[in-house]
């Protein structure tokens, strides 16, 4: 769960920061692979990083969707 919650906090827009984009995001958890998270998990989300990434954006396009709504 560590690796999707920081995944989720880098790439979304925050009150006190800006997103960054996928990639970017990407190298740093693959950064701290062995310091901050365990290498299994890092190789596993290295491998799924393409899902992680049509995860993220489907639920950033129904945050537009509900907010236009609003």
């Amino acid at each position: 769960m560590a690796v999707a919650d920081v995944f989720d906090a880098l790439v979304n827009p925050r009150v006190y920061k800006t997103s960054i984009c996928h990639e970017k995001a990407r190298m740093i958890i693959v950064s701290e692979r062995g310091k901050h998270f365990d290498p299994d998990v890092t190789d596993a989300f290295i491998t799924c990083f393409d899902d992680f990434v049509a995860i993220a954006e489907q639920y950033r396009e129904i945050g537009a969707v509900s907010l236009i709504g609003v």
